[in-house]
């Protein structure tokens, strides 16, 4: 428990404990009868406010139901879930990666959702019983620094991290990152642990410079720090609009007939078991789901949208313009714990 803790803190520290909470015993909840709502649509955030209240605005502007945001940390809200399971407070839960969904769904406090209602969304995008769904794809690249490097000297693999040639030359984040952790968990979903190992061995050998989030990645290779980083897409976006140190460029890795293709995640949204407000929770997700909410999420989050043929930001890539890793999203919750110990096995610890 405490290598745990160590490793990722919140987050994996309440999946662990999840396997030892009690089960929700039927006396024990105050939610209202079925059928009963209590009238505000309880939302916990991991997301800014300020790229969520538009829609939210707009959603209580068209139907009437009233929303409660509670922004914060992901982890914290995650923790928050489970620890509320016998009396749960929240309907939804907006959360930035599919590996901590998926988890909260296999410790049984997500509910599921009607497929009618996700039959949109690919399969690969959202959970098997439809408790979460994704709501904008966030693609794991190289942002670089043109100053520094062109794009025909920049690493073309996220394997070309373990070559002795890059030392000391890019960024990546902590190890407790979600994004880093459902990344490493999609190429053992592929390779195997001996590969994925000998991988993290390999770019730890390279001393990459380790640092705590994408912004510090993003602004420290704007800034001519290191030539190049690991970040998710749109911190690329990002720092294309800030007003200095922004002549960065992009590569979207392992593209080749031969490679795995880059890693897509999602930000997306969870129906939380329990909540009060069932009915308002699915026209909420219904809603948000929509083309043109699917459009403006995007455009405010400077991600890509995963409901197909929908427009992208000018300075995004829609995701049916490279090569994609081949995994459901849905493998990753399972896997997070394991990718957890190899990661601390090969040295890639807080």
């Amino acid at each position: 428990m405490k290598k745990i803790f160590l490793i990722i803190g919140t987050v994996l520290i309440a999946l662990a404990l999840a396997a030892c909470n009690p089960k929700p015993a039927p006396n024990q909840s105050s939610a209202p009868p079925a059928g009963e709502e209590t009238g505000e649509l309880v939302i916990y955030s991991g997301r800014r406010e300020q790229f969520i209240m538009p829609l939210i605005e707009k959603f209580t502007a068209e139907t009437g139901i009233k929303v409660q945001l509670l922004s914060g940390s992901a982890a914290e809200y995650a923790l928050k879930i489970l620890d509320e399971r016998n009396n749960p407070q929240a309907d939804i839960f907006f959360a930035n990666d599919a590996g901590v969904m998926e988890k909260l769904r296999l410790d049984g406090v997500l509910q599921p959702g009607d497929p009618a209602v996700f039959a949109a969304i690919p399969a690969d995008f959202r959970a098997e019983d439809n408790s979460w769904v994704g709501l904008s794809a966030r693609s794991r690249v190289f942002i670089y620094n043109k100053d520094l490097i062109s794009e025909a000297e920049m690493p073309k693999s996220i394997f070309d991290l373990a070559d002795s040639k890059w030392k000391g030359q890019f960024a990546i984040t902590v190890p407790g990152s979600e994004a880093m952790i459902s990344h490493l968990t999609a190429i053992r979903l592929l390779f195997g642990d001996k590969k994925t190992e000998e991988f993290i061995k390999g770019m730890l050998a390279n001393k990459p410079a380790v640092l705590k989030g994408h912004t510090d990645i993003r602004k420290a290779v704007g800034a001519g720090e290191f030539k190049f980083g690991l970040v998710n897409n749109y911190y690329y976006h990002l720092q294309l609009l800030e007003d200095k140190d922004n002549n960065v460029g992009v590569i979207y890795p392992d593209q080749g007939s031969d490679q795995m293709g880059t890693f897509v995640n999602v930000a997306g949204v969870a129906l939380v078991k329990g909540g009060r407000n069932p009915l308002s929770a699915r026209k909420f997700v219904e809603f948000m789901l929509k083309p043109e909410q699917q459009e403006m999420f995007a455009i405010l989050n400077y991600e890509t949208p995963v409901l197909p043929g929908i427009p992208v930001h000018e300075i995004a890539r829609p995701i049916d313009t490279y090569r994609r890793v081949d995994i459901k999203l849905s493998q990753l919750g399972a896997a997070w714990e394991g990718t957890i110990d190899l990661m601390e096995k090969a040295g890639y610890t807080q």
